[in-house]
C-alpha cells in the first residue's frame, strides 16, 4: 500500500531540456512507439505507422487494414495486431510482412515477440505460438486474452486472463500452469530474471507471482488503472503509471516487492500516462495527462523537463536500444525527438 505524497513544485522550476527537442507532427492519433535501430516507429490507431529518423524526416508506412489493437518490438522488427484478423511485422527497411491470420478474422488482442524470433498472438480465448523451429501451437485459457509475454529465457509463454494467468510451455508436453488471483488481468510481464510475473489488473492494481514457490505479492493502492509498465536496467525495479507520481516497485530481492513500500518519484498535478526505463542506466521517463515529459533519476528523484504540459495526455514514449534517443508523442500525434 502507497504512503500520500507531497507534489512536487510546478515545472517551471526544473532543468529543462525542451530546447533540443526536435518536433514531431504526425497527422493521426499515436498509441505506442518503439525503435527499430535509429528510427522511431510510431504506431497509429488505425492502418499507418509513421517512421521518424533521427533528423525529424516522417515516412508512413500502410500495415493494417482497420485499427491496431496490439504492438510488440524487439528493436530489429515491430510485430502487431489488428482488427482485420492479422498479424504483421515491420522491419526497420520499411517493409511489411504478413506473419498469420486468424482462420475466423477475429481481432488480434494481444502479441508478443520473443529473442529467438518467435512470436505468439491472441484472438478470444486462444493464444497461439509459432516460431522456427515448430509448427503453430495454440492454447485456449478460460476466457478471453488480456495480454502476452514471453519469458526471458525457454520459450514460456505467460498469459493473462480473467482470474489469473496461465503459463505455457509450447514446445513440451505437459500440461499449462495455472497461477490464480481472482479479477480480471489485461496486461503481464515477467521480470528479467524471470524469477517473478506481474499482471496489471482491471482494478487499480497489480498482482505479482514469485515463480519459485507462486507466492503472491500484491500491490496496490493506485487512484487508476495501471497501463503502463517498464522494467529499469538490471530488473531491479518495476515502474509504473497509474498514479499522480511514478510508482516504482522494488524487485532486488529475492522476494520482491513483499512487504516493502514502493518509491514514489516525480509527482504533478497530473496523472502519470506512461512510463520508459532508460536501458542502461537508471533513468526513466514519464509522460503524464497533461503532457508533460519528464526524465526522472531513480536514485534520487531528480527531474529534468524534457515537454512541457498544456496538450492532451502522452500515449507513446520510447528509447533506442543504446539509450541516445527518446521518443514521445501525446494521443493526438504531436511528439518530438530527444537526442543525449
Amino acid at each position: 500500500m502507497m504512503k500520500e505524497f507531497t507534489p512536487a513544485p510546478d515545472s517551471a522550476s526544473i532543468v529543462s531540456v525542451t530546447d533540443r527537442v526536435k518536433p514531431v507532427a504526425l497527422g493521426m492519433g499515436v498509441t505506442s512507439v518503439h525503435f527499430l535501430g535509429d528510427r522511431a516507429a510510431f504506431v497509429g490507431g488505425e492502418e499507418n505507422v509513421a517512421f521518424v529518423d533521427s533528423q525529424g524526416e516522417i515516412t508512413t508506412v500502410a500495415v493494417h487494414g482497420g485499427g491496431i489493437l496490439s504492438t510488440a518490438s524487439d528493436g530489429k522488427r515491430l510485430v502487431m495486431g489488428g482488427d482485420d484478423g492479422k498479424v504483421v511485422s515491420l522491419d526497420a527497411k520499411g517493409e511489411v510482412t504478413l506473419l498469420a491470420t486468424d482462420p475466423k478474422r477475429r481481432w488480434i488482442d494481444a502479441v508478443a515477440l520473443h529473442a529467438d524470433g518467435a512470436f505468439a498472438w491472441s484472438a478470444g480465448k486462444t493464444a497461439t505460438v509459432k516460431s522456427g523451429k515448430t509448427e503453430e501451437k495454440s492454447l485456449e485459457v478460460p476466457s478471453t486474452v488480456g495480454g502476452l509475454a514471453f519469458a526471458p529465457k525457454g520459450l514460456r509463454l505467460a498469459i493473462a486472463h480473467y482470474n489469473g494467468a496461465t503459463l505455457w510451455f509450447p514446445n513440451m508436453a505437459a500440461s499449462a500452469e495455472f497461477l490464480p488471483w481472482a479479477g480480471s488481468h489485461h496486461a503481464v510481464t515477467f521480470s528479467p530474471d524471470n524469477k517473478f510475473l506481474v499482471t496489471a489488473m482491471h482494478e487499480p492494481a497489480l498482482h505479482g507471482w514469485r515463480l519459485a514457490d507462486n507466492r503472491h505479492m500484491r500491490m496496490t493502492g493506485y487512484p487508476g488503472r495501471v497501463r503502463s509498465m517498464s522494467w529499469s536496467a538490471g530488473g531491479k525495479a518495476l515502474a509504473t503509471s497509474g498514479a499522480d507520481t511514478v510508482i516504482l516497485w522494488p524487485f532486488g530481492s529475492k522476494d520482491g516487492p513483499m512487504g516493502k513500500e514502493p518509491a514514489m518519484l516525480a509527482p504533478l498535478q497530473a496523472r502519470v500516462s506512461v512510463v520508459a526505463c532508460h536501458p542502461k542506466n537508471d533513468i526513466l521517463a514519464a509522460g503524464y495527462s497533461d503532457g508533460t515529459v519528464l526524465m526522472v533519476r531513480l536514485e534520487d528523484g531528480a527531474e529534468i523537463l524534457v515537454r512541457r504540459n498544456g496538450t492532451p495526455p502522452v500515449a507513446a514514449l520510447a528509447w533506442n536500444a543504446k539509450g541516445t534517443l527518446l521518443a514521445f508523442a501525446d494521443e493526438n500525434g504531436d511528439g518530438g525527438l530527444l537526442e543525449l
